[in-house]
């Protein structure tokens, strides 16, 4: 119990914040955040989600 079904996530949750965070510290285009952060669409849409919601 409390395992959830299907694929386990690639990159963590704390990878993709830690790539929001890179780049609103610095500015840089999306596509060029750092792989090491996960991949720049999955951070896009954290931080439009985000946004949307006002956190």
């Amino acid at each position: 119990m409390g395992k959830k079904p299907g694929r386990p996530p690639t990159w963590t949750r704390r990878q993709l914040i830690d790539g929001v965070r890179f780049r609103t510290r610095t500015g840089v285009p999306w596509r060029n955040v750092p792989e090491r952060y996960g991949p720049w669409a999955r951070m896009y849409d954290l931080f439009r989600r985000w946004q949307r919601e006002g956190t």
